[in-house]
């Protein structure tokens, strides 16, 4: 008689990212209903600079609709480096307290440095262009969260990622990052040419100095 060995079936549980996926998909159908002509030009921004010339005062920062962008660009990030994080075998994608862990600070980060990019900006007297500034960054992040997150979403859902994935995401994210700042850096050049030193002293402190700590403490550990 031979002799069955039975093996108990692992079954990944994905619903609580299911659940996740749909409240970002519920944000951006709002944000769609609620905001219907600002979403159709923001949809165009790569091909069109309407977005920008129509909403460039930095009274639109702290709106709903860009807090709504603003919490699918959260979610999508987050569920990215999760699935960077088990690519590198750090982690599983299913771990729903992970993903929370990652969500957390993320969001702290950002909001953190959000609010002392405020308080800088008092310090030195240049609060209306900083804001501005931080908007064409808010506005460049939430439209590069909204394109990747069907990616993400895919993903997620993929047994199958390689490293020329990874790595080319991560690439194009650079890019349109550098992209942003060049042409914030480009509309603002002559308010930051007339207060060159208050401008640098801000880049250093929360534009280069935040993103070398993380990288120093991820090679360290």
């Amino acid at each position: 008689m031979i002799a069955q060995e039975l093996h108990p079936r692992i079954i990944e549980n994905k619903d609580w990212a299911t659940l996740v996926f749909l409240f970002a998909i519920a944000f951006i159908v709002i944000a769609k209903g609620a905001f219907e002509s600002r979403f159709n030009d923001f949809i165009r921004l790569i091909v069109s600079d309407k977005y920008i010339k129509i909403y460039r005062e930095s009274s639109h920062l702290i709106s709903g609709f860009n807090v709504l962008l603003v919490a699918v660009n959260l979610i999508t990030l987050s569920f990215f480096i999760q699935l960077v994080i088990c690519h590198l075998h750090y982690g599983e994608k299913t771990d729903w307290i992970l993903f929370i862990r990652i969500f957390t600070l993320l969001s702290v980060f950002i909001f953190s440095k959000f609010l002392i990019e405020k308080i800088i900006a008092a310090i030195f007297d240049i609060e209306e262009v900083i804001e501005q500034f931080s908007l064409q960054k808010v506005t460049f992040r939430t439209y590069m969260g909204l394109f990747l997150f069907p990616v993400t979403l895919m993903l997620f859902y993929s047994d199958y990622i390689t490293n020329f994935i990874i790595y080319s995401i991560i690439i194009i994210l650079l890019t349109i990052n550098l992209l942003a700042y060049f042409i914030s850096l480009k509309i603002y050049q002559n308010f930051i040419f007339s207060k060159f030193f208050y401008f640098i002293l801000y880049l250093c402190a929360l534009e280069i100095a935040p993103y070398y700590f993380i990288y120093y403490l991820i090679t360290k550990n």
